[in-house]
């Protein structure tokens, strides 16, 4: 299945966690290019040093926060009541994509989760 990588997906790949390489190694032999956000590579981000990151992150589509789905992922946050935007914003991109959410938070993702048509399937970093 194709996915769409939270924060913590990249950053147990900076810190080179095998059974998050193996995974991304073999969705990338499968043809299947995983997803992230520019804001989930911003919370990842943090310094230029980060090699294992960048290798990880050129098997990776980065989605932009695009301004016209800004006021859809402020509405969402509002109704699952969910302050941190990215979390929505990774669920949304997850949702429109019909791919499923690599993520460490769980329990973040849950609200935001439940308040979607179809559910998005959300698995362990």
């Amino acid at each position: 299945m194709s996915v769409v990588y939270d924060a913590g997906a990249l950053i147990a790949a900076d810190r080179s966690d095998r059974e998050a390489w193996a995974d991304h190694r073999v969705r990338l032999e499968m043809g299947l290019v995983p997803v992230t956000t520019a804001p989930v590579v911003a919370q990842a981000s943090r310094s230029p040093r980060q090699a294992q990151l960048r290798r990880f992150l050129r098997g990776c589509e980065v989605v932009p926060f695009d301004p016209a789905h800004a006021h859809e992922v402020g509405a969402l946050a509002g109704k699952a009541s969910v302050p941190d935007v990215v979390d929505v914003h990774v669920v949304l991109t997850a949702h429109r994509l019909r791919f499923g959410i690599v993520t460490s938070d769980e329990s973040d993702l849950k609200p935001v989760v439940e308040r979607l048509r179809p559910r998005v399937p959300l698995f362990k970093a």
